[in-house]
């Protein structure tokens, strides 16, 4: 029963969004413009472009992530999509569950485009190991959104619900943004130090497992308050 709501609600998302493209349109614009800017705004040494390449990624990820959680839940507010579900005869975990893989797929969306365009515009070797890579980029996004979709949860009926989720969200998951970062620049080395992208790999691993756990332990009370 657990997974078959997972599902549903993922399955709900996923279908509004394919009527409108209004979320992954947006927020892969968003990165687009973001990379592209720091693309300018970096002096034109190689080296120094190629080893800010990491930076950029993981920056172009928690802002487009940041600006999809607050798009699907004002979405969510408008159609009272939300109340309903919690309403419903179902288990508040796997509402929040259905809620995280959605915001996943969005975001790994974004980053189909904004891993290569950084690894182009940046001239730097982001696919040195690109199984570690994705690893790498999985579990800090799953960290990420696990935070990022309590909070905005949370905050779906506050007035300032726009100012208050990155104050919120981005002290919570800078561990997180700082691990990929450190993993993801690891990967570039020549060669590759692997040892040490390994290392923050499990990090990030163990932020998943604490931030997921939690969220799902405080998801029904946070919305029953």
């Amino acid at each position: 029963m657990f997974a078959r709501v997972a599902l549903l609600v993922l399955k709900k998302d996923i279908a509004i969004e394919l009527r409108s493209y209004e979320i992954i349109s947006t927020t892969t614009f968003f990165a687009a413009a973001c990379v592209t800017i720091f693309s300018f705004a970096f002096t034109r040494d190689d080296e120094t472009m190629a080893m800010s390449a990491a930076g950029i990624v993981w920056i172009a990820i928690a802002f487009s992530g940041t600006l999809a959680l607050s798009r699907t839940f004002e979405r969510e507010r408008y159609g009272e999509t939300l109340k309903a579900l919690l309403l419903a005869p179902a288990s508040r975990p796997a509402i929040y569950v259905g809620k995280l893989l959605g915001i996943l797929c969005l975001i790994f969306a974004t980053e189909i485009l904004v891993v290569p365009m950084v690894a182009l515009m940046f001239q730097s070797p982001l696919f040195n190991r690109p199984g570690m890579l994705l690893g790498l980029l999985v579990t800090g996004t799953i960290g990420y959104a696990a935070v990022g979709t309590l909070f905005a949860a949370m905050l779906v009926r506050a007035r300032t619900r726009d100012v208050m989720l990155p104050i919120l969200l981005y002290p919570i998951t800078i561990p997180v943004i700082i691990a990929g970062v450190e993993g993801t620049t690891a990967l570039m080395l020549s060669p590759p130090d692997e040892a040490m992208a390994s290392l923050w790999l499990a990090l990030l691993a163990f932020f998943d497992v604490v931030f997921v756990t939690l969220s799902l332990w405080m998801f029904e009370p946070l919305m029953t308050e």
